[in-house]
């Protein structure tokens, strides 16, 4: 990839015709390489974005047929109950039969699935598509056997092991409704979520490794489970071997069960319609009890199916490694459904990027051949920090594509993966979604221009819309909240047990459009910038800017590796810009620095945007998906409670 710059808005660059793209970009425009256009599996962005968009079910039914049903639908979309929409309704279907099932009867059976290391390094497995359904079958025989049935909800907390995959797929594969639980959440989160979803097997492990710690998982499960009398059984994966409290009669060993006859190795996948639930994933808000998605069998398989397909050009010869959890609707999607639907090989690695050292994930490229990289803008910056001497290292000449998630990236640090990582040769994937959505919803594809920061357009068949406080659309470049005009399959289907948040949460304050909870503009071009949360809009003197805006000017400061800007109330302005910032190792945090970012964004931005105050800390809350958690940042500077803490970091 190539970058052309431009630096007025009357001249603009002729895109390559073969990249799909508009005729005059403006701005900063990265445009794909020749080589990129002809390694594309899709050439065309526009043609198939203007089909998609002229026939939205037919572009969906030709999608959900490249996949198999037990039996075919015959209506693609019922929206006669809106808000609450059918996908492929009268289909029968299982997610786990396109995952694995149909690939036995391939080549595939014996193409690798999944390859795992651990934290240390000392522990690798590898599992074909084969051997997968033989541990899937087993775990599902081992959970069919410990009462759980179609429809019962099953729990799952453990580490970032080869099992919460299995566990995942066998509920599927059994029809059971999982609900992960991510390894490490505090009792009282853990207790909350299976109480809510009255879970009958909780699915946990021993304990688990972070940054060479033990976590005890066992434990805190145990404490959760003590107040949920809907928990009947407990199966325990072995993973550390320290000593754990053990319950009789409640409490199993999984790699006891292995050696009964009761873990067959062939395990009949339950049929199940197309609109059945597949699981239930926690979200957390502001405030309030968090919310339990819900996302089924049908719709749910084809949206991963073809954005992973579309967006990363997923090839055979591919080693895919999306750097989530699977805990989270990232690693849902695109660790453990998307890939396999894809027939693709994935990496899973039980550690961070930083430990033992800030090269670990480099190392592992080399070593793994990694050919496409996908995780977040948290990750991406926190490895900033520590210079391009660590990737320089490895060999990372495998890297075909680059990709992005789970909030808006800063346009210096894309500059940065894109040139140190990629090497200027490997787009980057910038993808918008959310846990609602269930798959990509803004995001480029290979041969479109890119724009550091923007996640490009709408996926096919999408549209969005940026509009005001009453619902109407707003001028290019101009804030607003960005809304969702068509349904998709992956959409989620209600929240679970609570209809009526569904519909007031994601549907009423802008009727027929579903209301993202995200600020954002699109510029001249059709591109779409997330500003970030609605509540991550600052309001300063009458002027909305965005704390993702603030937060990249202060990072092109040299002296600052991360940041996270919030508004205060403030007796003049509305509010005003507070700043907490971390710095880069040996540097300190002197008010002359303070004083210095202050009048650095100011240059940057304008005058409008000069924090009030800068704050220098050690670390930024966060949530253990990655994201900055600005509203805690707020109600402690204001001395205020700091509400559902669930998705916190330690």
């Amino acid at each position: 990839m190539a970058v052309k710059k431009k630096t007025t808005k009357k001249k603009s660059t002729p895109v390559r015709k073969a990249s799909g793209g508009p005729k005059k970009m403006h701005g900063e425009v990265f445009y794909p390489s020749k080589e990129v256009v002809a390694q594309a599996n899709l050439k065309n962005w526009d043609a198939l974005a203007k089909s998609a968009a002229k026939d939205l079910q037919g572009f969906w039914a030709k999608e959900a047929k490249e996949l198999e049903w037990f039996k075919p639908w015959k209506k693609t979309l019922d929206d006669s109950k809106k808000p609450f929409f059918k996908w492929f309704a009268d289909g029968k279907v299982n997610i786990v039969h396109n995952c694995i099932d149909r690939h036995l009867k391939t080549s595939r059976r014996n193409k690798l699935a999944f390859i795992w290391e651990s934290e240390d390094g000392k522990e690798h497995r590898t599992y074909s598509y084969y051997a997968l359904n033989r541990e899937v079958s087993r775990m599902a025989s081992i959970i069919k056997s410990l009462g759980v049935k179609k429809g019962d909800r099953v729990t799952i907390y453990m580490g970032r092991i080869p099992e919460i995959v299995f566990a995942m797929l066998a509920c599927a594969k059994v029809g059971a409704i999982h609900s992960v639980v991510f390894g490490g959440f505090s009792v009282d989160a853990l207790q909350g979520r299976i109480e809510d979803s009255a879970s009958k097997l909780v699915i946990i492990c021993d304990g688990s490794y972070q940054n060479g710690k033990l976590i005890e998982l066992k434990r805190i499960a145990d404490e959760a489970i003590v107040r949920c009398p809907s928990v009947e059984n407990v199966l325990v994966v072995r993973r550390t071997s320290h000593d754990v409290p053990f319950q009789q009669g409640r409490d199993h060993w999984y790699h006891e069960m292995l050696e009964t006859p009761i873990a067959k190795e062939r395990f009949p996948t339950e049929v199940m319609d197309a609109e059945d639930p597949l699981f239930i994933l926690y979200t957390s808000g502001s405030t309030g009890k968090p919310k339990a998605i819900l996302h089924t069998h049908g719709g749910y398989m084809v949206g991963t199916y073809s954005t992973l397909k579309y967006v990363f050009d997923i090839k055979d010869e591919d080693r895919w490694w999306c750097a989530a959890d699977p805990g989270w609707i990232t690693g849902h999607s695109y660790i453990v459904y998307g890939p396999l639907l894809n027939g693709a090989t994935s990496f899973l690695y039980e550690g961070g990027p930083t430990f033992p050292n800030p090269g670990r994930w480099w190392q592992l490229i080399e070593r793994y051949g990694i050919t496409i990289l996908y995780t977040a803008p948290t990750a991406i910056r926190g490895l900033m920090r520590f210079g391009e001497e660590w990737p320089n290292q490895f060999d990372l000449s495998s890297l075909r594509l680059l990709g992005t998630v789970g909030e808006p990236i800063n346009p210096e640090a894309w500059k940065w993966y894109f040139t140190v990582i990629g090497k200027e040769k490997c787009p980057i994937m910038d993808t918008w979604w959310q846990t609602e959505t269930g798959m990509f919803m803004i995001t480029p594809t290979p041969v479109v221009p890119l724009k550091p920061g923007s996640g490009t357009r709408p996926f096919f068949g999408q549209e969005a819309e940026i509009v005001d406080e009453q619902g109407k659309p707003v001028k290019d470049n101009e804030e607003g909240y960005l809304v969702l005009k068509k349904p998709w399959p992956a959409m989620l289907r209600t929240i679970y047990k609570d209809p009526d948040r569904y519909v007031s949460q994601y549907w009423s304050k802008y009727p027929g459009r579903y209301m993202t909870g995200d600020s954002a503009r699109r510029d001249e071009d059709g591109y779409f910038w997330i500003i970030g949360r609605v509540d991550d809009v600052i309001k300063v003197s009458g002027h909305r800017l965005g704390t993702a805006e603030v937060e990249s000017a202060l990072i092109t400061h040299p002296a600052v590796a991360e940041s996270a800007a919030i508004g205060l109330p403030h007796e003049i302005k509305g509010q005003a810009i507070f700043c907490f910032v971390l710095l880069k190792p040996n540097i300190n945090g002197t008010p002359e620095l303070a004083e210095e970012l202050r009048q650095h964004v100011a240059k940057t931005m304008g005058a409008i945007a000069r924090p009030e105050e800068v704050r220098f800390v050690d670390k930024l809350p966060k949530t253990r998906s990655g994201k900055i958690m600005r509203r805690v940042l707020k109600a402690r500077a204001q001395g205020l409670p700091e509400g559902d803490l669930s998705t916190l970091e330690e």
